[in-house]
């Protein structure tokens, strides 16, 4: 099964989060959560380069980052599932608006879960509710606005 990050053009495949063009970056992967069919899942163990203030716990940026590329990629899934686009023309999102609340510090060598949930797609708009969870504690969350990312060729014409 592929990522939805697999099906970025390469023009848009090197984000340090997500892209798997970038050849030190984070390669994160977002896919279908296959216990919860309207959620999305993504997987990822921080390792000891990710340190915060708190030691054995990553430091905040890195969750905002996280949540930065889980959130833009479900975006682009939740509004091709409700377009009925094919991932083939998977089209991007990028991020409008972020909001994170840091509920607990966030451990590192830990597999942490990011799931995603549609609140809204209107346009060009998608808004998630977003939540980051160790060892079955939810560390963060937060909820996003993703907006269509609109290329040179989408322009209307003024």
């Amino acid at each position: 099964m592929q990522a939805f990050q697999d099906y970025y053009p390469d023009k848009f495949s090197h984000c340090f989060g997500c892209g798997r063009l970038h050849p030190q970056g984070l390669r994160l992967k977002t896919f279908w959560d296959e216990a919860d069919p309207d959620s999305t899942l993504t997987r990822f163990t921080p390792a000891p380069l990710y340190s915060g203030g708190v030691p054995e716990h990553v430091y905040g940026g890195l969750i905002a980052a996280l949540f930065d590329c889980h959130g833009t990629a479900s975006a682009a899934a939740f509004a091709c599932r409700a377009e009925d686009r094919p991932f083939a023309r998977l089209i991007r999102y990028v991020t409008a608006s972020l909001n994170i609340d840091f509920l607990r510090p966030t451990p590192q060598n830990t597999e942490l879960i990011l799931r995603a949930r549609l609140l809204e797609h209107s346009g060009r708009k998608v808004r998630l509710a977003m939540d980051l969870t160790a060892a079955g504690q939810t560390c963060a969350r937060a909820e996003m606005l993703a907006i269509r990312f609109r290329e040179e060729t989408d322009a209307k014409p003024q």
